[in-house]
C-alpha cells in the first residue's frame, strides 16, 4: 500500500504536535492504575501490586492511593519527533496532489 499526500501530510503533523508536547511537559505521573499494570507487564516488584482475587481494605487503599511512576522523556527526544514531522510535511508538499 503506497501512502499518498494526504497521508503524509497527516503522519506529519501528528509526530509534529507530538514532538511539541514533549518538548512543553517536563514530567509526566502516570495514574496508579497504569502504573499497576506497567509493573504487571514488566514484572517490576518495586511497585506494589493488589491481587485480583484481594478484596481487602488496604488492598484497595494501595490500588487507589497506590505508587505513581513518573517519566521523564529526554530533551533531544522532543527536538527529534518535530524534526521528523517537519521532513513528513515538507514531503507531503513536494508530492503531486491526488487525483491530479
Amino acid at each position: 500500500m503506497d501512502f499518498n499526500r494526504n497521508q503524509f501530510f497527516f503522519m506529519g503533523l501528528f509526530v509534529l504536535l507530538i514532538g511539541l508536547q514533549v518538548r512543553s511537559v517536563r514530567t509526566y505521573i502516570l495514574t496508579p492504575e497504569t502504573t499497576r499494570v506497567l509493573a504487571e507487564w514488566s514484572d517490576d516488584n518495586s511497585v506494589s501490586v493488589a491481587q485480583a482475587g484481594d478484596f481487602s481494605p488496604q488492598a484497595a487503599a494501595a490500588t487507589v492511593t497506590g505508587a505513581r511512576k513518573s517519566l521523564s522523556p529526554p530533551e533531544w527526544l522532543g527536538w527529534c519527533l518535530m524534526s521528523i514531522g517537519a521532513v513528513l510535511v515538507l514531503h507531503s508538499l513536494a508530492m503531486p496532489k491526488p487525483g491530479g
